[in-house]
């Protein structure tokens, strides 16, 4: 059975986090109309947000944990929004030869020399990715007993490796795939339907690596960090079963095609599953997880002497709601000094859904900050970030917003209704009128979301 193994690497320095994400991709908060005010407490969110993408970078989790080279030959395979950037560290960091293929998003590639990198898209699966796919479990067969892989697997890999089990076409795997999106199922959910309709998920790629050595390194996106969920597990043994996932497709009322619910249903979409011998030289290593990230966000609140709540790294549900739930906590707190003490910063991971009805465009993080802003109704001294670590809320180009005290003052002088945004879905367009959308552009990591409230 595949080993899990966690290990913590060192603290990132907060005078590094800005320079470190600055690598990645430049970042900034645009400058909107109306008044502006906070500059303090926004450049503090900002940097917290900044220090947590650091402490995610490939450069400094991915060597730490490096096998020593075989005596046969070393394959790099791997997929996920920040595999590109963990190929190009185990390059630099390799003593022997290698070679291999990863396949990143689009605009997320870094140069490496001995191993190819492909793009492809991300959330809507593309045939560049197919062909990605099909690659790779070509360039891992005929291993022996001493040869090597090193799989780089994180968020995003799902969408990147679609190769359809047998009798599913292309079209039909990526028709599941945006329905899914719109469904509001969570990320575990939409993860089992897609590694049962899959050629090389649920454990499939390191069932095809057999004999060889198995080293998966792993940058998790998913709340509890079960590597299964993590681009739905490519090197993982799956407990869950062909009913699972007809079961999830009936929960939401998805019109699978008739291909897809003739595979489940015959059970010939099963994974590989734990116990399985194929899978007895294989590692799973988280490299790096989204604790990791906020504890190192929690250390630039603590520097700059703000006391900082830490409320877990796996919060899921309907991203409004967790908006308006953490609205009401911060309106006490602001007005009570219940139930924390101020000045403070609640700082939350995870993964919220959302759950399409209206026409706009969008995106979980800016969602919740906008059902956020709708519950504090102006609460003055409250301030709050929410975005995803890979810079990309949704299918947008940006990785979130910033929420001050005055957003709905300066919203209702552009006209804009916040309500009437939430109902469209339309939080992008919300925020980015108001010139407070956080652009981070490519950070080369996924520890996925990150939400903090401070209450000054």
């Amino acid at each position: 059975m595949a080993k899990l193994i966690e290990a913590a690497h060192g603290e990132v320095r907060v005078h590094d986090a800005a320079a470190a994400c600055g690598a990645a991709g430049e970042g900034s908060i645009a400058a909107g109309p109306g008044p502006r005010f906070g500059g303090r407490e926004r450049l503090l969110l900002r940097a917290m947000f900044d220090a947590a993408i650091a402490a995610a970078q490939p450069a400094l989790c991915v060597p730490p944990h490096l096998p020593p080279a075989p005596q046969g030959r070393t394959i790099v395979i791997g997929a996920g929004k920040a595999s590109a950037a963990m190929a190009q560290a185990v390059e630099r960091n390799w003593p022997g030869p290698l070679e291999g293929l990863v396949v990143t998003r689009y605009g997320y590639a870094v140069p490496c020399e001995r191993i190819d990198i492909a793009e492809a898209a991300h959330p809507v699966p593309d045939e560049a990715g197919h062909r990605a796919a099909q690659r790779m479990l070509e360039l891992v067969q005929g291993l022996g007993r001493d040869d090597l892989v090193i799989c780089l697997i994180s968020g995003g890999g799902s969408a990147l490796l679609p190769l359809p089990a047998p009798g599913i076409t292309m079209a039909e795997k990526q028709a599941v795939n945006q329905a899914l999106l719109a469904s509001g199922a969570t990320i575990s959910e939409m993860n089992c339907v897609r590694r049962h309709i899959s050629a090389i998920k649920g454990g499939r790629l390191a069932a095809a690596c057999a004999p060889a050595r198995v080293v998966t390194l792993l940058i998790s996106d998913v709340p509890g960090d079960d590597p299964i969920d993590i681009a739905s597990g490519p090197t993982a043994p799956d407990p869950t079963t062909c009913a699972d996932a007809l079961a999830i497709l009936s929960r939401y009322g998805i019109a699978a095609p008739d291909s897809v619910l003739a595979l489940l249903r015959s059970g010939e979409g099963e994974t590989v599953k734990p116990g399985d011998q194929r899978l007895a030289a294989s590692e799973l290593h988280l490299a790096v997880t989204p604790r990791m990230a906020l504890q190192a966000a929690a250390q630039v609140a603590r520097q700059a002497g703000v006391r900082c709540h830490l409320l877990g790294d796996g919060l899921e549900g309907e991203a409004r709601d967790v908006g308006k739930v953490m609205g009401g906590i911060a309106r006490s707190t602001a007005r009570h000094g219940e139930p924390f003490e101020k000045p403070c910063i609640l700082l939350s991971g995870g993964e919220t859904t959302v759950t399409l009805r209206g026409k706009g465009r969008g995106g979980r993080n800016v969602e919740f900050l906008l059902a956020l802003g709708v519950a504090l109704e102006g609460q003055e001294g409250v301030y709050a970030l929410a975005g995803d670590t890979d810079g990309v809320d949704g299918v947008e180009e940006i990785a979130g917003a910033i929420l001050a005290p005055d957003t709905l003052a300066r919203a209702a002088e552009l006209g804009l209704r916040p309500r009437l945004s939430l109902d469209e879905n339309d939080g992008h367009g919300f925020f980015q009128a108001l010139g407070d959308s956080v652009v981070t552009g490519p950070t080369l990591t996924n520890v996925n979301d990150f939400r903090a409230i401070l209450i000054t």
